[in-house]
């Protein structure tokens, strides 16, 4: 006999035979519940003075029985029951309770986050039969705030609906609904969270920031949420009430994902998971998901999977549904959901498989490298927070075509051009991958490899957005990680681009101040300045003779 699900504490032999028999009848596919099984529920509830609930599929068919107190029942997981047409469970939900009272928010709450078909409430006459019934369904996206309809009590007996028509009807329009939004938008649709402490400004900058970084992903956001507690959840992060709230809104909105600015520990990611079908991802998953879109060549693609693989590796813990949930979609580029899944020591393999690639690769670097310090010229690497414009000023320098858009991380793959300047003067002049604040650790490890190419500098070209709002925060952040690889040493230009895009004489302030110097990466005329201090840097003039620096000498 299939079990109950609650505590079966205090209760009779024979009440507990009367549960496990409620297994043995069905309900019509037509109807939301027979007068019989209600009578039946009802006469247990009524004599333990608890509520019972059952769970009944589209066949009609029992299939959990549940036992709770005088307020409220228990749902045992759903997660093994796959999500149908309008994303919704396929499984309608039938209660008791014993004192008239309606729908309660947890019953709503329930019928939104486990996508139930319906919930019904029964109560019960004096006499303990069927009396009244409260009944409610969920609406298709977009159709009210709330994202459910409530009908009015009616008496048990006179309620009526062809449940099978109707909720094939309604799902059928929430998925025509989904379809149309995806076909519009061409892309996720996600609501961002974030939970801190900090300033209203910095809190609208990161949020800012999280938002170039899902169009970027090609994703499409349709809500923020920012809740400031006193101190953070350690389960869900944001409140038990809260993510409950999100979760339903975002179900309402149609979002396909829940989008973390922090980055969740593994087991706030299962925890979450485990109370809705909605994807959850954080920050650095959607960082990673725009490395392996933008990964091209072999070197860097091997070192996105690294880093993936290193991320995922102590998630992969728990439910082979969170683990789908964790990794479907955005986060599942690169290595793909089918490796992802692979036990911890082939995953581990599969790391250490990759780490000796990337040395290889390095070799070649090596080489190359080697091959430009032969040649006895300068090397210029350009450094600078992601979407500063790097990649424009390379080409504009050295009248290239590298790859550029108004979007983080345009550049993923290392650039080297030779730059010329009068006199048959040359440098090698290189573009790297752009810094980001809080930079995924595991992305600092994997892309070590390329970012070696900056330890060969003889000079740092740090670019500056100095239209950007946060530009000196973007600076710390990129001075923070060239220390942490061990270049903080460099010589260093600042480079305030841009300029175009503020007024000249706070720009010309702004520049002074920090002793950078001030242009505009898409108006060559504005090169001079910075043209003239590189080839102060590498060269004085002695007599007739232009002597190379060495890089021990530049000051």
């Amino acid at each position: 006999m299939a079990s109950i699900e609650g505590s079966l504490t205090g209760l009779k032999k024979s009440q507990i035979y009367a549960l496990e028999r409620t297994y043995r009848r069905r309900a019509p596919p037509a109807e939301v519940v027979t007068p019989e099984l209600a009578a039946h529920i009802l006469a247990i509830s009524v004599e333990t003075g608890r509520q019972v609930g059952v769970l009944i599929d589209r066949r009609g068919e029992v299939r959990h029985v549940m036992i709770g107190d005088g307020e409220g029942i228990m749902i045992p997981d759903l997660s093994g029951y796959p999500l149908g047409r309008g994303k919704l469970r396929q499984m309608r939900l039938v209660h008791t309770h014993l004192r008239g009272e309606p729908l309660t928010e947890d019953d709503l709450a329930d019928l939104s986050l486990l996508r139930l078909d319906a919930i019904a409430a029964i109560c019960p006459d004096e006499k303990g039969r069927p009396e009244t019934i409260h009944f409610a369904h969920l609406l298709p996206p977009g159709s009210g705030e709330i994202g459910y309809k409530v009908f009015p009590p009616q008496g048990f007996f006179d309620f009526s609906l062809e449940f099978d028509s109707f909720i094939t009807a309604l799902g059928d329009e929430m998925t025509a609904k989904q379809e149309r939004t995806k076909a519009q938008k061409g892309r996720d649709n996600a609501i961002l969270v974030h939970v801190s402490t900090l300033a209203r400004g910095e809190i609208e900058e990161r949020i800012k920031e999280l938002k170039e970084l899902c169009r970027t992903d090609g994703i499409n956001v349709v809500d923020v949420v920012v809740q400031k507690p006193r101190q953070l959840n350690p389960r869900f992060l944001l409140g038990e009430g809260k993510i409950r709230e999100v979760i339903a809104s975002a179900l309402q909105k149609g979002a396909d994902l829940l989008v973390f600015d922090h980055e969740l520990a593994p087991a706030q990611a299962r925890a979450i998971s485990e109370i809705t079908d909605i994807r959850v991802v954080d920050r650095t998953q959607v960082i990673l998901d725009i490395f392996a879109k933008r990964a091209h060549t072999p070197d860097g693609k091997t070192q996105v999977e690294l880093a993936q693989l290193r991320y995922v590796l102590p998630r992969l813990a728990g439910k082979g549904t969170a683990m789908s949930r964790l990794m479907g979609g955005v986060g599942g580029r690169g290595p793909g959901e089918s490796k992802l899944e692979l036990d911890r020591r082939r995953v581990r393999d599969k790391i250490a498989q990759l780490e000796r690639k990337l040395d290889d690769f390095a070799k070649g670097r090596v080489q190359r490298r080697k091959k430009r310090t032969r040649a006895g010229l300068p090397i210029v690497s350009i450094v600078g927070y992601t979407n500063a414009g790097k990649s424009t000023l390379l080409n504009a320098l050295t009248s290239s075509d590298v790859f550029t858009e108004d979007l983080l991380f345009a550049t993923l793959d290392t650039s080297t051009r030779r730059l010329r300047f009068p006199r048959e003067r040359e440098v090698i002049i290189t573009d790297t991958v752009g810094f980001i604040r809080e930079l995924p650790k595991g992305l600092v490890g994997a892309f070590k490899a390329t970012l070696e190419e900056l330890s060969d500098a003889n000079l740092l070209l740090h670019v500056v957005d100095i239209s950007n709002p946060a530009y000196e925060k973007h600076m710390v952040s990129v001075e923070s990680l060239l220390d942490e690889l061990g270049l903080s040493d460099k010589p260093v230009i600042k480079v305030f681009n841009k300029a175009d895009l503020l007024d000249e004489k706070l720009a010309g302030e702004l520049a002074r101040k920090e002793g950078a110097i001030l242009m505009s990466a898409k108006t060559r005329s504005s090169f001079g300045p910075l043209l003239e201090e590189m080839e102060r840097r590498f060269w004085v003039e002695d007599g007739e003779k232009f002597i190379p620096l060495s890089e021990e000498s530049v000051e």
